[in-house]
């Protein structure tokens, strides 16, 4: 397909964990990339809330644990252990079901020798693990504990309140600003001049953030304006309902939620987007 690739454009992206892999990614698909992180993942200063679960669940009841991320899942592992034997900690597991948001949770629950009683399908958004839990795993008058990552998801919390749950959340980590915002604020400058025909949204939290300081600064309706010529694509459902909320236009998203998926998947559709998008301006 002659159009298919980037063909040389400049490709946004604001992640941090995965930067190195995005980059490549862009690149092995024709585009220059503009990688500028907007988030910083830092642990919690005080972990006294996982360190409560364990508590919990070694001397008390949990009846479920849902866990949301992978990283999040070895991180509360590793912090267990830190404390209580992993035999015992197996011991407790035993009796409380498991819940995997996806498949990032399972992986990390594989690698500790242990299966989830359930997985979320895709696209993996809290409405998709409420209606897993419905059909299969009723949670009224059930102690849930849900393993949070980066901010709380509200939403969750009162959907399975609202199901006769008591829920109690375990904070694992957080997202920050970076703190040296001058390449960001950069890279949000370069898309307002429109130099930057194409933008990547690899996590919900990078909206939030990219907000903040936009606001700051007084720029956020010229970068809306910038994103109506620009191509925006979401790695899937939970990041464009961000997208949403804060009124950026969704060009594409791809078959399946993977950051590689949508690397490629944009690279094919850049240039008819971008295309239709001169046609109507």
């Amino acid at each position: 397909m002659a159009t298919a690739g980037f063909n040389g454009l400049t490709v946004a992206a604001f992640e941090s964990r995965m930067a190195a892999e995005i980059i490549r990614l862009i690149e092995r698909h024709g585009g220059v990339p503009l990688v500028t992180p907007a988030l910083r993942e830092i642990p919690l200063d005080d972990n006294s809330a996982a360190l409560k679960f364990g508590v919990q669940l070694t001397t008390e009841r949990v009846d479920m644990l849902i866990l949301l991320t992978g990283v999040g899942t070895t991180a509360l592992f590793d912090l267990l252990k830190t404390r209580y034997p992993w035999p015992s900690i197996v011991e407790a597991l035993n009796q409380t079901a498991l819940v995997a948001r996806g498949p990032k949770p399972v992986a990390a629950l594989k690698a500790l020798g242990l299966q989830p009683m359930l997985t979320v399908p895709e696209p993996n958004t809290w409405i998709d693990l409420i209606s897993t839990l419905d059909e299969y795993r009723p949670v009224k008058g059930l102690r849930v504990a849900v393993q949070e990552y980066g901010a709380s998801n509200p939403d969750l919390l009162e959907a399975l309140k609202q199901r006769g749950a008591e829920v109690f959340q375990v904070p694992i980590y957080r997202w920050a600003l970076p703190e040296d915002l001058g390449p960001l604020r950069q890279a949000l400058d370069e898309m307002i001049a429109g130099k930057v025909p194409v933008l990547l949204i690899t996590n919900a939290a990078q909206v939030d953030h990219v907000m903040q300081v936009l606001e700051k600064d007084g720029k956020v309706e010229r970068f809306r304006a910038a994103l109506n010529n620009m191509v925006v694509a979401s790695v899937g459902p939970t990041a464009s309902e961000r997208l949403r909320q804060h009124d950026w236009p969704i060009d594409l998203e791809p078959s399946h939620p993977k950051m590689g998926i949508l690397v490629k998947e944009t690279s094919e559709q850049t240039v008819a987007i971008l295309k239709n998008k001169k046609g109507k301006g």
